[in-house]
């Protein structure tokens, strides 16, 4: 679409330009920065209706503030692209999540207006603290904003961060982007006006003056204090966060421009820890979106005139073999307890949390507590499995160590995302989880190669007596349709899928397609191991015997990972054999194509080949 049709935002490169137009021409630049977002996310896919939601909040932040002095800190990327395009990154939008193109979240090394990395959640207010205390360390004058979803305040980063932050007594501004419909009649005159009202300098002074006067007469300050916060928590929903230190402002219509550029104007005169709590709604301005914003989170290309995003009948995911195998195995055993961590789409709990309501619990984003909550269940008898991103389990890593191996209970772990996950990139690729759980005592760890042996080594992970991990990657595998039956696998065995001469390769989880098509080439054994801990300690020594050569493939960092775990027992055991490990690099692999990435880094059949010679 021609520049034309965005007559003010193609005159935007930076915050600075934008900063330069009157205020009345911000209600058309947001506009046309709503319509840029529905026209080239349609064209590329990538997140949507989150960034929709705070166009305004956008245009309002870096109109207000002197951006990139003062720092904006996003919380959950997601919502972060109206920011990539005001910040000089308009022209490239359409490269998102593709390879060699922008960055799905904010990255420090992708732009100077990108104040902190993120991906993950519940992490703003912590890094904008921080910032907000060296500069206040360098005796340095700049605001620091941090912008937090209300799905990420169920963290308790969060509230970790804000306890901390009164005091500090540090001059920082939390935006709540409240995009709850629930809250919607909470949106009006009466809300507006108080919203003014509070953060107006007359009810400022009034406040700070009446403070001073009842200076040393503490039993009539107190009584004031109360009555001040019994009047304002009966209006208003913000008694938490006034208890918590700072001076709540809200809720205002997140949408309402001229509005959020006064309150912003005023906050900015402010001293201390202010909350401004705003509401939005998800996919403004693009109809099929605000009613359906989940299906619209992250999309495919499609046609905008269309009302309905493209269907078709598409084979099972992993990630739909695992919400299969907990529905079948729940009309099975009362006991099972199905946990996530606000990923209830992602892991495809859907058809679970309505065919067993009573048995789904969504804790919010909050993944430490749902690995101990999991397993306070398993103390009591119950069997819960546990459905969460690799990249999210390292938040609940001490849990898993201290609340379940330590105390070897029973609780399945159902580990999606992992290996490389293509345009999220970084923050959500998981690499490390084979490396971070094989070092736990009484973990067994499971890696299945195609969707078949994903059910049943779910079944086998459910039916351990004990803390059990079954790893799994993103998207559709090898099209194998499971059987209905469940057969749990011997623990700890593997099973060779070819014999050949000479080099063996010992593939773990999804690398066993590439591992078969690399053998045919050089008549090559194929193991596929099924199982990382424990280790078919026997398969190695049988292949080891008569081969010369062990290739290891895993889709998980070489450091620490399942290569490692068959280097230390072939030292331990002194056998002779040549080993070499493929998998991902010691660093952190970017966003784009997954075949491209396969390829950058090498995890391919020509490395393969060439390791063999």
């Amino acid at each position: 679409m021609s520049d034309n049709s965005y007559p003010i935002l193609q005159t935007i490169d930076s915050p600075i330009q934008l900063r330069e137009l009157e205020k009345d021409q911000l209600l058309l630049l947001a506009d046309e920065l709503r319509q840029y977002l529905i026209d080239t996310i349609s064209g590329c896919g990538g997140h949507f209706a989150a960034g929709l939601g705070t166009v305004e909040l956008t245009v309002a932040l870096h109109y207000i503030f002197n951006t990139p002095d003062d720092r904006i800190v996003w919380d959950v990327g997601h919502q972060a692209y109206p920011h990539k395009v005001l910040t000089g990154r308009r022209d490239q939008l359409a490269t998102i999540r593709q390879t060699d193109g922008l960055h799905p979240f904010p990255v420090r090394t992708e732009s100077e207006y990108d104040t902190f990395a993120v991906g993950h959640s519940s992490t703003s207010i912590s890094a904008a603290l921080g910032m907000a205390m060296a500069a206040k360390q360098k005796d340095e004058e700049r605001h620091c904003v941090a912008v937090i979803g209300d799905g990420a305040l169920t963290g308790g980063m969060a509230f970790e961060a804000m306890n901390h932050a009164a005091d500090t007594d540090t001059n920082m501004l939390v935006v709540l982007n409240d995009n709850e419909m629930s809250i919607s009649e909470n949106v009006g005159a009466l809300n507006k006006y108080l919203a003014k009202l509070l953060a107006g300098r007359f009810y400022q002074r009034v406040r700070e003056t009446g403070k001073k006067a009842l200076h040393g007469m503490k039993p009539l300050s107190d009584f004031v204090g109360r009555a001040e916060e019994h009047m304002r928590g009966m209006l208003l929903p913000g008694t938490l966060f006034e208890e918590l230190g700072f001076h709540y402002i809200g809720p205002i219509d997140g949408h309402d421009l001229p509005t959020l550029l006064s309150t912003l104007e005023t906050i900015k005169t402010l001293k201390g820890p202010q909350f401004l709590h705003i509401v939005t709604r998800k996919g403004k301005g693009y109809e099929p979106a605000e009613n359906d914003p989940i299906a619209y989170h992250g999309v495919p290309i499609f046609d905008p005139k269309v009302t309905d995003l493209p269907k078709g009948v598409k084979p099972k995911t992993y990630s739909n073999i695992f919400g299969d195998f907990l529905c079948d195995m729940a009309a099975q055993d009362e006991r099972l307890i199905g946990i996530t961590p606000a990923m209830r789409e992602g892991s495809d709990m859907i058809r679970f949390s309505r065919e067993f309501p009573n048995r789904y619990f969504d804790v919010g984003i909050a993944e430490q507590h749902a690995v101990t909550v999991s397993a306070g269940l398993a103390c009591e008898g119950l069997k819960p499995v546990c459905a969460i991103y690799s990249t999210f389990l390292q938040r609940g890593y001490d849990q898993l160590i201290h609340d379940v191996a330590l105390q070897d209970l029973d609780v399945l772990f159902a580990i999606d995302r992992a290996g490389l996950v293509g345009g999220d990139g970084a923050t959500h690729n998981g690499a490390f989880d084979i490396s971070f759980l094989r070092c736990i005592p009484n973990m067994v760890i499971m890696a299945p190669s195609d969707e078949n042996e994903c059910r049943q080594c779910l079944y086998t992970g459910y039916m351990y007596a004990g803390p059990a991990a079954v790893r799994y990657p993103r998207g559709i595998g090898t099209g194998v349709v499971p059987q209905e039956t469940f057969t749990p696998f011997p623990l700890g065995k593997g099973e060779m899928k070819r014999t050949g001469a000479k080099v063996a390769i010992l593939s773990f989880g999804s690398m066993l397609p590439l591992a078969m098509e690399a053998a045919e080439e050089i008549d090559a054994s194929v193991a596929d191991m099924r199982f990382v801990k424990p280790l078919d300690e026997a398969l190695i020594k049988e292949l080891a015997d008569s081969h010369d050569l062990f290739i290891t493939l895993e889709e998980n960092a070489i450091m620490g990972g399942a290569g490692s775990a068959v280097n230390e027992f072939i030292l331990e055991n002194n056998i002779q054999i040549r080993v070499k490990n493929l998998g991902l690099p010691d660093r952190f692999i970017e966003h784009g194509d997954t075949k491209d990435l396969f390829e950058r880094i090498e995890l391919t059949k020509a490395k393969i080949l060439q390791v063999t010679q």
